[in-house]
């Protein structure tokens, strides 16, 4: 582990010398200059975690010295020392970005202790800047079919308004990565994306979890729980498969909408909010209306921005993009070489008709990054995944007269199975059924199997 390097600028020699031992003994790496302009040179040259600056130097003061390390490198944590401070140079001094301003004589102990809380303040926002950029990775909308760049024009034109926004979409096509993408290019990104499915949450509980409640409101609250609604305040909350949603708790919604106002359960005390709303759903809502299963006057509400996400079938020119992009993020997130995927294998997954979209596909990637021990993913590697084994499609859904019957139509899928896997190669397809090559022809023949020559 690479030690912190700390750079001390003081005139005063016994100060440089004192604050070097303490510092160098605490296991820091320690450089001290007497002026602000040496300073200045040795940070264009080298990397500082922190800098000890004093206010009254030689040539250029503190404050002047501070404002141009800050230009130099901004993230480089100062803490002011002087020893005729006043409450007007401390508070410039933070103002332009100073940690902390202590004061001489100087205690080496407490000194110890602001570099160690100063260090470990920048440690943390390094690590939340990190953190917030890996989160921000994963909200990527990959594909350049036509679909995706409308779907791209939608949420730029979307984000930067307070409309409610309906996003209708077959499961795993990405609804909440759109909310979500929404929320980000938002003026509320700064607030909580709140998330909450319908789907999954039981009836009794909803309003709970969307209103929160105050102690005593029911058996078993025994202390107050703040809902959704309330921490989504200022930001944004997203309301997935709002079609699962009971007509009571799709009333309240409406309520709270209109009046941008609440109740938690058992209390009498509205709560005012800012809270932008985002709902999906799987489902034809308008049907859902006629079936007097979803309010009308809410679907209105919500419904001021549609939204449709295609699904993967409608924009297969995407899969190969979505493909490698999750071989590269799955590699990376379990620390594997990145492998590559060979033409034939591409082809298949561009054939199949993926029912559960790009989850769907997300999900096989990952599998194959975990499991498959080569570079390269290969046709063979999909086939018993991908290609629909006849005992699923065909003796699971057709009757039968005969055990005859049932054996050829077995053969004969088997056959044509084999031959996709290996890319409609005869004589390879006859080695691994382990018969005559001119066997295999006959049986092709007899089955009506067509074979794709140009792939032979």
């Amino acid at each position: 582990m690479s030690k912190e390097k700390i750079l001390i600028v003081d005139d005063e020699v016994g100060i440089r010398s004192s604050l070097s031992g303490v510092l160098e003994d605490e296991g820091y790496m320690v450089k001290a200059v007497e002026s602000g302009e040496e300073g200045l040179d040795l940070l264009k040259k080298e990397n500082f975690d922190l800098v000890l600056l004093d206010v009254w130097l030689p040539g250029q003061d503190g404050i002047e010295i501070l404002k141009k390390i800050k230009e130099i490198n901004e993230n480089i944590v100062v803490i002011m020392i002087s020893g005729h401070g006043t409450i007007e140079t401390a508070v410039q001094a933070t103002k332009l970005g100073a940690y902390d301003f202590l004061e001489k004589p100087l205690s080496l102990e407490k000194v110890n202790l602001t570099v160690k809380n100063a260090l470990k303040h920048k440690k943390l926002e390094e690590e939340n800047i990190q953190l917030k950029e890996k989160l921000k990775s994963r909200y990527v909308l990959i594909g350049e079919s036509e679909a995706i760049k409308r779907l791209r024009e939608q949420i730029k034109i979307a984000a930067p308004t307070n409309g409610r926004v309906l996003i209708y979409g077959e499961n795993g096509t990405g609804k909440e990565l759109v909310a979500r993408l929404i929320h980000e290019y938002s003026h509320r990104r700064d607030k909580r994306f709140v998330e909450i499915n319908c789907a999954a949450i039981p009836d009794d509980l909803m309003e709970s979890e969307l209103f929160g409640y105050v102690r005593g409101a029911f058996t078993n609250a025994f202390k107050d729980k703040k809902g959704k609604l309330f921490l989504a305040d200022g930001g944004t909350l997203f309301l997935d498969e709002i079609g699962d949603m009971s007509l009571k708790t799709q009333a309240k919604l409406l309520r709270v909408i209109e009046e941008q106002k609440f109740e938690p359960l058992g209390s009498t005390e509205s709560i005012s909010i800012d809270t932008r709303i985002i709902a999906a759903t799987n489902k034809d809502l308008r049907k859902e209306i006629e079936r007097g299963r979803f309010r009308e006057d809410l679907f209105f509400r919500i419904n001021v921005i549609p939204i449709y996400i295609p699904p993967l079938r409608e924009r297969k020119e995407d899969i190969p993009l979505l493909v490698n992009y999750y071989l590269e993020y799955f590699s990376t997130e379990y620390g594997k070489k990145p492998k590559k995927i060979t033409d034939s294998a591409m082809e298949l997954l561009m054939r199949y008709h993926w029912p559960g979209n790009v989850r769907e596909l997300k999900n096989l990637i990952e599998r194959l990054v975990i499991m498959i021990q080569k570079d390269e993913i290969d046709f063979s590697d999909l086939s018993l995944i991908m290609v629909p084994f006849p005992s699923q499609d065909t003796f699971m859904t057709k009757k039968f007269n005969s055990f005859q019957e049932a054996r050829e139509a077995f053969e004969k899928e088997f056959i044509r199975r084999k031959l996709i896997e290996n890319n409609w190669n005869i004589t390879k397809t006859s080695e691994e059924l382990k018969i005559e090559r001119s066997n295999l022809y006959k049986k092709i023949r007899a089955y009506g199997i067509e074979i794709k020559r140009n792939k032979a």
